[in-house]
């Protein structure tokens, strides 16, 4: 089995949150996925399911983010489950909005959702890192954390759900290299070539080629080898 651990604070006036975007990658993967309903334990909310053939277990701590390795370390005392089956989605300051990384162990960077599952249970766990920008001060980093996303957020953030949602699954059986796939063709989608965008508009194709194609010279006409009696009568057919 494995651990999925969504970092937030509990309660509807945090949801919409940017310091909650680790349970809204929870919400997201157990609705898309088919996952049980939500359901009070080892002080937090879980919901249970399957991502591909793997049993996964999905947490929500309900013990505020600075008191989440409670919650954590109770799930994994229950399931005999270690560090290495343990991946915890959280919010990070130090990527742009977005941008989406995985770490495996080290240190909690000021997070205290982190700082608080090392101190009670190790750093050796993977964590998903979400970004959500920096304020530009570390004195706005508070306020910050604990508002919603804008409406100009909302686009980004559901691509990125969406991102994480499909690579779930990659990530239960440990390939980290595939969520990362699934995530990039979510957020930033690969574009159409010139060339291939131009034969499905029917436009000229651009860069080299299509200057290669205006600047060529035309091709030298035969010269005409007719006899002067073979003109005339070619003129009158």
């Amino acid at each position: 089995m494995k651990l999925f651990v969504g970092l937030g604070n509990p309660g509807a006036k945090y949801a919409g949150n940017r310091h909650n975007i680790g349970f809204m990658a929870l919400d997201r993967i157990a609705a898309d996925h088919g996952f049980g309903p939500w359901k009070a334990a080892f002080k937090g909310d879980v919901a249970e399911g399957r991502l591909g053939s793997e049993k996964v277990l999905l947490l929500k701590p309900g013990t505020f983010m600075n008191l989440s390795g409670q919650s954590v370390q109770a799930a994994m005392a229950f399931y005999k489950l270690g560090l290495g089956e343990i991946t915890v989605f959280h919010d990070e300051l130090d990527l742009a909005p977005g941008k989406c990384r995985i770490k495996e162990g080290g240190g909690h960077a000021g997070h205290n959702g982190l700082r608080s599952i090392s101190g009670m249970v190790g750093e050796a766990y993977r964590r998903v890192r979400l970004g959500i920008g920096h304020p530009g001060h570390k004195d706005a980093v508070a306020a910050y954390v604990l508002h919603d996303f804008a409406k100009a957020d909302q686009e980004w953030l559901d691509d990125l759900m969406r991102g994480l949602s499909d690579g779930a699954p990659h990530l239960a059986t440990d390939d980290g290299q595939k969520f990362m796939n699934a995530v990039a063709l979510r957020v930033a989608p690969p574009r159409s070539s010139d060339k291939a965008r131009a034969k499905a508009e029917g436009a000229p194709a651009s860069g080299s080629a299509a200057q290669a194609q205006q600047k060529a010279p035309p091709e030298p006409q035969a010269p005409d080898s007719r006899s002067p009696m073979q003109k005339l009568l070619d003129r009158f057919r």
